[in-house]
């Protein structure tokens, strides 16, 4: 007979609950950083293919919808893995939805500064501790924590822009007033007395206060205003981005409704000087003298070589930045600039030029300056209406001093003064530099009142206006 011997089983221990989880190599880590990869990826796609230079809604709506797709991929292709992370649908359902209703509704004011970041914050506490409970992977900190820590920032970013203009009054203390043009409103604020008024005309994507040292100075011999173009500094925004035939047209209707006659002596600097050739070829007979302080050529994009490829760069950048305000970013870059400006100027322009408002003008002014240009070359003379150039030539690019004196030859009755140790900004925002700027729109005017040619124009060409 057969004896049966019991042997005692052993008792596995239970696991112990510090002991380090599993980690799963492979396939889902790979599954999470291509899926994140290719939001990304389709996101810069976007911005520099099909969305190039689009307006603020498209760009930022068209990102969301990719980032909400890269979400949308980790959830469908981690269903093939042993650890399938479905929590990943709700950060691309809820990013689908964001970027769809920016798409449809292109907001532009900045109300919804309130609600997203502590949306997104609210986003990113879910995506944590999803993430730590279902992605026992080295991609986790890798990839969605650096994931999780950007769109923070960018909640952090959102609430610092929207508490700022919120509690930013600069807005409502306009050194100016505002004048009704139509459709919307522009600031100007004019000072001094004397015949003819100067109008001053700032730069590519410049408020009135860059023009702050050029005004002052004008200002003790002469009427001198400045305004800003729609959707600049304290002007209210246009319908509808603006050509140059706009600008001017806007410019002549302000003037007239704020009670200044004219005829004037315009001064520009930079793409300000299109503008001013743009009002001198519709309204001649408002046209009394023209100052261009080193300003763009109406053949700019044909006649310097580095500027096509200068344009088609900043024409998608423009586009971005006004996105990338609403982060706060604005706010960094606008405290590294305009350091020469007088104040209280000085902080007005920082503020002015920080809000996602101001990139959208930038961006708006920017995509119509080729069709500014275009329409200021249909200026051919001037006659022997006063013309000073004011051109700075260090830093300046290749054909930019041949383009500077192609300008001068619009009048017979011109004077051209250069300047080499000036660069580009300095002739406005530098103290002494902009005395320089100041001294010729003073001659412009003196040549106006007297009836005299320029001290460097020959008056046998000018016409001896004498």
């Amino acid at each position: 007979m057969a004896t049966t011997h019991d042997h005692p089983t052993t008792a596995l221990p239970p696991p112990s609950p510090n002991r380090r989880r599993h980690v799963v190599p492979g396939r889902v880590g790979l599954v999470v950083t291509g899926s994140m990869a290719a939001g990304l990826v389709g996101a810069a796609a976007i911005v520099v293919g099909p969305a190039a230079g689009a307006r603020e809604h498209v760009i930022t709506g068209s990102l969301l919808l990719s980032f909400a797709a890269g979400w949308a991929l980790l959830a469908l292709l981690s269903r093939r893995t042993p650890h399938p992370q479905r929590w990943a649908a709700v950060p691309a359902a809820t990013m689908a939805v964001t970027g769809l209703g920016v798409l449809a509704l292109a907001p532009s004011g900045n109300t919804n500064g309130w609600i997203w970041p502590p949306a997104a914050a609210g986003l990113v506490a879910w995506i944590v501790v999803q993430s730590r409970r279902h992605l026992h992977s080295r991609s986790r900190p890798v990839v969605i924590y650096p994931v999780c820590a950007a769109l923070a920032l960018s909640a952090v970013g959102g609430a610092y822009e929207t508490v700022r203009e919120a509690t930013d009054h600069t807005r409502d203390a306009a050194p100016g007033r505002l004048v009704d043009v139509g459709d919307h409103r522009l600031h100007i604020d004019c000072a001094g007395s004397g015949r003819p008024t100067v109008v001053l005309e700032p730069g590519l994507g410049e408020p009135s206060t860059a023009m702050a040292w050029i005004a002052r100075g004008v200002a003790h011999t002469s009427r001198v205003c400045v305004y800003d173009r729609a959707g600049r500094g304290w002007s209210d925004s246009a319908s509808t981005p603006q050509d140059g035939a706009a600008v001017a047209t806007d410019l002549h209707t302000l003037l007239d409704r704020a009670g200044e006659p004219g005829p004037y002596v315009l001064a520009g600097h930079s793409a300000g000087g299109l503008y001013v050739l743009n009002f001198a070829r519709l309204y001649p007979d408002q046209t009394a003298g023209v100052v261009l302080l080193d300003s763009m050529h109406p053949d700019q994009y044909e006649r310097i070589p580095a500027w096509p490829a200068f344009y088609e760069t900043f024409r998608r950048a423009s586009a971005v930045l006004p996105t990338l305000a609403r982060l706060g970013i604005g706010r960094v870059t606008a405290q590294l600039a305009h350091d020469d400006l007088p104040q209280p100027e000085l902080d007005q322009q920082r503020a002015l030029a920080s809000t996602p408002r101001h990139y959208r003008s930038l961006r708006d002014e920017f995509s119509e300056l080729r069709t500014a240009m275009r329409q200021a070359a249909q200026l051919t003379s001037l006659g022997d209406r006063p013309l000073v150039i004011v051109t700075a030539q260090k830093g300046a690019q290749d054909g930019w001093a041949a383009a500077q004196d192609d300008l001068a030859t619009l009048s017979t009755n011109v004077e051209h003064r250069e300047l080499p140790d000036a660069t580009h900004g300095m002739v406005v925002e530098d103290e002494r530099t902009a005395a320089v700027a100041t001294d010729a729109i003073a001659d412009a005017v003196e040549a106006v009142r007297s009836g005299h040619c320029l001290a460097g124009a020959a008056s046998s060409s000018c016409g001896d206006r004498g």
